[in-house]
This record gives structure tokens, sequence and C-alpha cells, in this order.
């Protein structure tokens, strides 16, 4: 019973984190900013709330407008049998399962298929500080410390900085989790030297091969590419310090590399698809230059790992420090930051070592330091693009330890004196900053210091209380009490004040302008030409196709078209400016009626020829376009092209008529004879198949205003057809006489 109170203690504290979750039925997701920052959902409540419904954190909206939509179109997939391939509601189609952050193959995933989306939603990502900080333990535990320091590297784990900054989004964090019971695994396959003939079969082993493949596999899995690249350099330098302490065991090696051959096999039905998406988007050329501000961590946010507000916060909106809150936050807790650097300075072991040069080389790559910039100056391939920011993810997990062994070193040392030294390192600090506040920030900072500052106070007495009870085994286990509520009360503190926490009738409510456009949009798409509008990916909540979205993998294909359609000329030159999200406004472009757009939603009166006003809810109003063409139709000529640069260029030349004449890039001579533009009807349109049935009296070529991708095919009457790129972005094929059946359907490579 002693052995499970610990892990018992972290599942209450966790409980408690999520205490609006469990008695107030509140859901863990920034959907109070849906309805507070964005039409139509804000026309709901205008009578009430004219400037909207006030929202906890405008920084927290990516679970809302990524993580959510997409993980929802993965399980309506799986519902239906189907691996989740495409995504046809964002960007004129776009890969789902190839974008990494969908969480396509996550094992929690089994969790929404057993009960509603958002309570399983809302599991999982409960699922991420409980399991994270459970995970800790039995690591801690394993290394042999003692159950105060083992537990306190636990809570302070599941309540670091990196995951109360990245909590909700359910994918960041749950990579991260996985990385205690990957070192878990590693330390027990590692010293298996006890076993001479290194025999699998033995039942142990073999339960921690399954454990580490398991646990490294669906850390992959989770969803987010960055965050796991960090750990599993982490953990394959682990691996070889282990395995050189242990001895240097051939077989031990062979049998690592053997099971991590194993993982790029079961994981490949991800990461293939994954760097194909990669390879056709437009990551390395419309990315943030790493000279910005915020591309790194600013020197001056160190503060932030002892006082995390000293720039203020986004929830009360006083933030005046560099970019991001959520990615300099690297916050620990005051005593277990006092006690991880009580461990760096006096603890004198392999451990220690270990983690204390991982800290500091993940402080020195996600700092602006100069060995931090190489990637960016030599634009090594997905470093490059990478925002180091992320490393606070290794720094936490570095100091969590090192709190850990810190603690377990000051229990078990007989000059415990010696932890005065990291309190009068911090107090200098601490007064410095009370000193030198600037003048303009000076009631935020003041308000910010106060708290640390008196709970540093608090720490110091108990520390100077432990100091004198050497041998008083009651009163050290009475401390040691207290130093974990503090430490609770700190980490809680601090995770809910950054985390919100929302109604579930906020959670993409349905509206009479949504209502509206579900029953006319049929096989077309929208377009707003407001932000402020039903933002990227909402749209694939309620099944509308928009051209739109939200994703660093867009394709790039796509991003020149949309950048020449806003730039008005054949211009596809880069950076588009971007930054991730696709949201055109020009309306008056052609490339706008090809891509099929019926409807244009707008706060304000748009005059334009093309337009017809046809609905309106409070101040969102929608438009239809009476030049839109047709998602699928015959063409009567077609122009050829010998690249990208010709095809945009005849795409912007205004005496083609693209609803007579196609652009298909490559093609042969044959392609140029004259074409029978026949009917078309669209019998099925799904995720990942497309039915059309054709009659025309001669051959025709068939224009789909779906994004080409290699992993589409087609099929005419049931034998397979060549699939053209036409008009720059979309599918072309060649239709023989007379009536047929065409189909296009999706593959997974």
């Amino acid at each position: 019973m002693r052995k499970i109170i610990p892990v018992l203690f972290i599942c209450v504290i966790v409980v408690v984190f999520f205490w609006q979750l469990f008695v107030k039925s509140f859901l863990p997701i920034p959907a109070d900013t849906i309805i507070g920052l964005y039409h139509p959902f804000r026309d709901l409540y205008t009578k009430d709330y004219p400037n909207g419904i006030p929202f906890k954190n405008f920084l927290i909206t990516d679970p809302v407008r990524q993580q959510y939509p997409w993980r929802e179109l993965v399980i309506s997939s799986g519902r239906k049998f189907e691996l989740p391939l495409w995504n046809p509601y964002n960007f004129a189609g776009t890969p789902l399962l190839a974008n990494f952050q969908s969480g396509s193959f996550y094992i929690f995933n089994i969790l929404f298929f057993v009960m509603p989306f958002e309570v399983a939603w809302s599991l999982v990502i409960f699922l991420g500080p409980l399991m994270g900080g459970i995970f800790m333990f039995v690591y801690l535990n394993n290394l042999r410390l003692s159950k105060w320091g083992s537990l306190l590297g636990s809570i302070s784990f599941a309540f670091c900085g990196f995951f109360v900054a990245w909590m909700e989004w359910g994918t960041i964090t749950h990579v991260a989790l996985w990385l205690p019971l990957i070192l878990l695994s590693i330390d027990k396959i590692a010293s298996s030297i006890k076993y001479p003939e290194l025999n699998i079969k033995d039942k142990k082993l073999f339960m921690w091969i399954i454990v580490y493949l398991f646990s490294i596999v669906f850390s992959f899995f989770a969803g987010y590419l960055q965050t796991f690249f960090y750990l599993a350099i982490f953990s394959f330098i682990y691996f070889i310090s282990r395995w050189w302490q242990y001895g240097k065991k051939r077989k031990i090696l062979v049998l690592y590399i053997l099971l991590n051959v194993l993982f790029l096999i079961l994981t490949s039905v991800q990461w293939i698809p994954t760097l194909q998406l990669i390879l056709l988007s437009a990551r390395d050329i419309d990315v943030i230059s790493f000279d910005n501000l915020g591309w790194f961590v600013p020197w001056q946010h160190l503060i932030q790992f002892l006082a995390p507000d000293f720039f203020g916060n986004p929830t009360t909106l006083n933030y005046w420090g560099v970019w991001n809150y959520g990615e300099l936050v690297g916050y620990i807790g005051i005593i277990p930051l006092i006690l991880a650097l009580f461990a760096m300075l006096y603890r004198r072991d392999k451990k220690t070592l270990f983690f204390g040069t991982f800290f500091f080389m993940s402080i020195i790559f996600s700092f602006p330091t100069f060995f931090a910039k190489i990637p960016y100056i030599l634009k090594i391939p997905f470093l490059s693009t990478a925002q180091p920011t992320r490393l606070l993810f290794i720094a936490d997990f570095t100091l969590v330890v090192l709190s850990a062994l810190g603690f377990d070193y000051l229990l078990k040392v007989k000059k415990r004196i010696d932890i005065i030294y990291p309190l009068i390192f911090i107090s200098i600090i601490l007064t410095g900053f009370w000193i030198f506040i600037p003048k303009e920030h000076l009631l935020i900072v003041r308000n910010n210091l106060f708290l640390p500052t008196l709970l540093f106070v608090l720490s110091s007495i108990l520390f100077f209380a432990l100091i004198t009870t050497q041998k008083k085994n009651k009163f050290t286990t009475i401390i040691c009490i207290v130093i974990m509520t503090i430490t609770v009360f700190d980490l809680l503190r601090f995770g809910w004040k950054f985390t919100p926490f929302a109604q579930k009738s906020y959670l993409f409510p349905s509206t009479e302008t949504l209502a509206f456009l579900q029953k006319n949009l049929g096989n077309f798409r929208i377009m707003t030409t407001d932000s402020r509008i039903l933002p990227p990916n909402f749209s694939a909540i309620y099944r509308l196709q928009s051209i739109d979205g939200y994703d660093p993998l867009y394709l790039l294909r796509y991003g020149e078209l949309i950048a020449a359609s806003e730039r008005k000329n054949a211009d596809i030159t880069p950076p588009f400016g971007f930054n991730r999200i696709i949201t055109p406004h020009n309306y008056e472009s052609r490339i706008i009626d090809l891509l099929g757009v019926k409807y244009v939603l707008s706060l304000s009166a748009l005059n334009s020829s093309k337009l017809a006003k046809v609905f309106q809810e409070g101040q969102t109003i929608i438009y239809e376009n009476k030049n839109v063409m047709p998602r699928a139709f015959f063409v009567e000529n077609i122009k050829l092209s010998k690249g990208k640069k010709e095809s945009i260029k005849m795409l912007f030349d205004s005496s083609i008529n693209l609803i007579k004449t196609a652009i298909v890039e490559n093609g042969s001579e044959e392609l140029s004879a004259n074409w029978s533009a026949g009917s078309v009807s669209i019998i099925q349109y799904s995720a990942n198949k497309i039915i059309i049935d054709t009659k025309n009296d001669s051959a025709g070529f068939l224009i789909l205003t779906d994004t080409f991708y290699p992993t589409w095919k087609t099929s005419i009457d049931n034998k397979q057809a060549k699939l053209y790129v036409a008009d720059y972005n979309f599918r072309g094929v060649v239709v023989p006489a007379g009536k047929h059946r065409i189909e296009f359907y999706n593959s997974l490579f």
C-alpha cells in the first residue's frame, strides 16, 4: 500500500487541477475564444455581450483552430472504417494523415470511439499531466531516489512551464510524457548485462523491450515532430551513456539498433506520408527569419525560470515581454529550482553530470548563442525551420530530474548547510530585480515579483529548518510535507492562471449563418474577407469546404496560387507572407471563381458586380458569387505549359477563358486537340473518394478543382487513367466519348 500512495497523491493533485472539469463540467479547451473572438459565433451573444463574451487566454487559439478540428476529422474517418488520408475542407483539399499533428494513430484515439468526442478530448488533456507525473515518478524511483525526491520531480514535471503552456494542444505534452518511460526501459535493457546470453525470452527483459517500443512508437504518433526529434536525440545519447556505463556490451547495442529499426518500420505508416508532404510543402521557404525577436529565447527571459510572470501574463492582458509567453516560460517551481541548483553545485555523480550537461546544452541551443544559430545559417533541413524555443522541453525535463536529485541528496547528506549557497544566489537575483524594476512596467513587475519572493522566503525558512533537524525524522517528514505542499500550491496556481476551461455550449455552437451555408453550399466552397470570421480550419467542424487553412505544412503549389491571386498578377516568388495561415481576401480574382467559391462572408458591405447579398446574421453578411465555376466540368481547349511559371502566366492571361480552356503541364501534343464539353454530375463526394458521371459526344477533358496530390489516382469505368496537373493546382483527366463513371480515389502512398 505504501508503494501506491505516491501514485495516488499524483492522481489527486491532477484531479484537483482539473476540478472545473469534474465539478462544473467545463472543458479543458479554449472554446471561450471561439465565441469571444470570432463571427458568426459572437453574433449569438451580441445582445448581452456586444463586445463578445470575455475569454481567458487569447494566446491559446491553436487547439480549437488546429488540433481539435483535425482530430475530429481523424475520428470521423475511423468510425467509417476509413484511413484519414485527406481533408477536403481546407486549402481546397490537403493531406490529413500526412499532417503529423493530426495524431491519426495515437493510442488514446481509442477513447474517442467509446465516448462523446468532447469527453474523450477532455480525458486526453487530463491524461497529459497525469501520465507524465506517474511515468516521471516511476523513472526517478528507479534511479533509487527517495520517495520525496521522486514525488517532487513528478509533480514538477506534470506542471512545469512546458506542460502548462502546451497542455491543451493534446499533442505536444503527449509526445513529452513518454520520455521518462523510454528512459526507464533503456535503463532496464542496458542493465541486462546480468543476463549472459541476453535471452529475450526472459520475461522481464522481454517486457521492457515491449515497453520501450510501445512508449517510443506512441510518443512519435502523439503528433508533434519537433518535440519528438528532441526526445529521440536525448534518449539516444542517454542510451549510449548507459550502454557505456554497463560495459559496452555488443549484444545490447545490437538489440537497441534492432528495436529502433522495428520502430521505423512500425511508424512508417506515418513518417513516409509526412515526409512526402514536407517535401511538397512551403515549410522551407515561408517561415519567420531566425533574426526575429522571439525565434530564440531572449536572455532576459531567463528570469521566467524564477518568476514566470515577471513580464506579465496573457490572461491578465499585461504581457510586455518578447513575442509569445507560452514559448518562453520554463518555470518548474521555486523549490524545485533551488534544489536543482543545489544538485548541480554539490552532488557529484554521473546522473547529475549527465542531466546538468543537457540542461546547459538546451540553454545554449535555445538562447541566441553562436552555436544555436549554426543550423539556421547553414540552412540545415528540418532544423532550420524548427523554432528552438521548444528546447525548453529538455531544459524543463533535466531541471526537474536535477531537482529530484537535489532533494534526495539534501535528505541524505550530513552537510545540509550547503543549501545556503543556492539560496544566497537566488536572493541576490531577486534583490537585483526588485531594485532595477523597469519604471514603465513598475506595477506589473512589482505585483508579479511579490509571490515568487514570498515563496522563496518561505522556502528558505523551510530549508534552514531542515538544516537544524539532522536526525529528527518526524520533523524532517513534516518539513518534507510542507515543501511538497508549497510546491503543489506554487505550480497549481501557475497552471490555473494560464489554463482556460470553458462551457461545453461554447465549443463550436451552431448559428443561423452556419445553418444557411450547410443547407445551400453543396460541393462549392466559401471564403471570408475578414480574419475575424470563421477562422481557418473551423469550417471542417461544420463540413463546409473552404479555400483558407492554417497549417505549417501547407502545400507549396497552393500557396503559390493564392499568393498570385492576392497579388493580382502571375507572381509566385517567395516569401508569400502567409506564415502558416492562408486566408485569401481578393474575392474579385477569377482564381476565386475557379476554386468554386460560391459564398463570400464579410463584416461590411461589399460593392462588386459579381456578388449578391443573400443572408445576414448580426454583423456577418453572406454574399453569393454569381461567377462561381463548377467543381467539375469539361473544357473545349487545352493549352500546354512546360512548367509552373508558364502555367501561372497563362492562368492570369485574361484572353484565356478558364471555363472553356484548361492549362495542362507537361502534357503531350495530343492534348492540344479540340474537346467535347459534355455533361458532368458529381454522384459522390467524400474525403477519400469522388465519383462523377459524365456524358459527351466525343472525347473530353475533365477538370476537378481539387488540389492535385501524388496519392490521388483516377479510374474510368474501373480502368486506371492518367491524372494531369491542370490549371496549376488541380486535377485533369481525359474521358472517352459516351457515358462513363470517373472515380478519383486516394491511397496511403
